[in-house]
Order: structure tokens, then sequence, then C-alpha cells
């Protein structure tokens, strides 16, 4: 789905507010580092006039001019860095500030073709935009590596949450070199949800489009832009998005009503994103038989072909919470 010419503009805007914001920072730090430190002012405003006069040198045919102006410069650059560093700042802490240093808070970058083309940080906004019921916000507000605790586990449970977490950290650390997925999987209540946040935001917070769905709404969503006629335009770009974001989560896999359309779906979903190499994790409460059962035979081979299994056991820590 595309967006609207407002929603558009609006992420602009933001990009711009992030421009402005940073400038106004750079210049803060500027006019502190000024006062601070004596003689360092000086030294920025000596390469202008270092540059006028190797740039007369140049007309004037001196062949070595541009060569010792760029020693003369990287001799300031590091003199200033001295400077920085013995007055306690770090040596960068005058360079220019971008939440995303990849399009420098442009939201676009060039391919390897020159051509310009949306940054990762775009991509987010605007899947976060079209996808607002995912609810992934939300998700990952309370979801994070950073929240996860091991109290409510104990015996053979706690090793089935440790071996999880490893799995999980593992996946996150290598996302960009080696392609696979996770199927979280057990009883309720013991952390699949939340393991499939934790890799849903750490992987926003490096760069990566991230769609999140529960199975329920996933289909919901499949079913009325397959069925409304008038919807038909927007089911293309929808299932782009689902197949080409970087990961897709399906959380709750079985609250559904399963039937031939589903089945077909989950199939053509897993199908298109195992081969275009995007990653996927799936969590559900279904155990491997009730999965078997439920799902057709292709499906059920594709899950245990492609995906690591990790399976989650005890009682409901919601309710242990209480």
């Amino acid at each position: 789905m595309a967006l609207t010419n407002s929603q558009y503009e609006s992420i602009m805007r933001g990009y711009e507010r992030r421009r402005d914001a940073n400038r106004s920072l750079l210049a803060s730090r500027k006019k502190e580092i000024y006062n601070r430190i004596p003689g360092y002012e000086e030294l920025t405003d000596s390469v202008s006039s270092l540059s006028v006069d190797a740039a007369r040198r140049v007309l004037s045919g001196e062949d070595d001019a541009l060569s010792r102006l760029h020693d003369a410069l990287a001799d300031i650059s590091q003199k200033q860095k001295e400077m920085l560093s013995a007055a306690g700042f770090p040596e960068d802490y005058l360079e220019p500030v971008y939440v995303c240093p990849d399009c420098q808070d442009t939201g676009y970058v060039q391919d390897d073709g020159g051509r310009k083309e949306k940054c990762h940080c775009f991509r987010q906004q605007e899947v976060s935009i079209l996808y607002d019921q995912s609810n992934i916000r939300e998700v990952i507000a309370r979801e994070n590596f950073s929240t996860l605790s091991y109290d409510h586990y104990q015996g053979e449970d706690l090793l089935h949450f440790k071996a999880a977490v490893s799995t999980s950290l593992n996946f996150v650390q290598n996302f960009k070199e080696d392609y696979h997925n996770l199927f979280f999987y057990g009883t309720v209540g013991t952390g699949k949800s939340f393991l499939s946040g934790c890799v849903a935001n750490e992987l926003i917070k490096r760069g990566h489009s991230v769609i999140y769905f529960s199975a329920l709404n996933l289909f919901e969503c499949l079913a009325y832009y397959n069925f409304d006629s008038k919807e038909k335009a927007t089911l293309h770009s929808f299932l782009e998005d689902i197949y080409g974001c970087d990961l897709l989560v399906i959380d709750d896999l079985g609250t559904e009503t399963t039937n031939a359309f589903i089945n077909s779906q989950l199939f053509a979903c897993l199908n298109e994103r195992q081969i275009r190499r995007n990653a996927t994790v799936i969590s559900t409460n279904l155990n491997l038989e009730e999965l078997q059962a439920r799902y057709s035979d292709r499906i059920f081979s594709r899950l245990t072909s492609h995906f690591t299994f990790c399976k989650l056991t005890g009682a409901d820590i919601r309710i242990s919470r209480l």
C-alpha cells in the first residue's frame, strides 16, 4: 500500500525537524568548545585562509599546492582532536550529528547505480504508518532484551528459556549474514511473544524493516484485500510489503480460523519469503502434533525444514506476576 501525500509530507517534515535540531545542537557544541578551549576557534578560522592561499598558489602554477594544503588541514584536524580529548570531549564532538548516518537524515540514499531510493529509516516509518494495526510500537515498548528476566523459570523450563534467548540473540547478531527463521512454540504465557517482540525491537533499532502481526489480524487483512472488490488495487502492494520486509513476525499462529484460504495464504507467504531469503519469526501455543494436524503437509514441511524451533515450557508467567 502506498503512502498518501499527507503521510509522505509528514515523514519528510520529520526529517527536516531532525536536521534543524541537529544543526542547533552542533552550533551549541561549537559555541561551548570555542568558549572552553583557547585557540580552538582560531585553528578553525585558519582553514579558510589556508584554502584561499592554496587556490592562489594553484593558479600561480605551484604543482604541490593542493598536497601541501591537504597536509596542513590534516595537521589542524589532528591538533583539534588532541585539544578536544585533553579537555575531556570525544574527538568527534564537533562532527555533524545525524539520527541516521546512512541517509544523513534526508530519508534517501543512493543505490549502486547512483539512483535515489528510500533509506531503511524511511522504510520503517512507512511500514509503521501503513501497518499501525500491528501495534508494533506498543510491542517493542514493553518487549525488549533489556527487560528480560529469568526469575519466573526454574528447572527444565529455565533451560528451555535460556536456550531460546541464546538462539534469539544469535538470530539478531547474524541477521545480515545468515538467513534463517525462528519458530517459538509451547504452553501459554511462557515468553514466546515476548521473545518475538525482543527480536523485532532489536532489528528495528539496527535499521531493518519489520512488520509485526498477530495471525488473526494478518489473515483478516489478507481476506479483506482478496475478497473486497474495491480493495483489489491495494492487494499487490500489501503482499509486496508482507513478502518484502526484512522481518515478518506472525504472533499467535493458530488463533485464526483455519481453512483452505488460510492454508494457501500462509504457504504463499512462507514460500515467497523463503525465495527472497527474508526472515520470518512465528510464535504459537500449538504443539507440533496440533500444528501438523491443523495445517497442510507442505506448510508443516516448510516450517520444519526452514525454521529453528524453540520450545518454551512452564506455568503462565502472566498469572505468576499477579
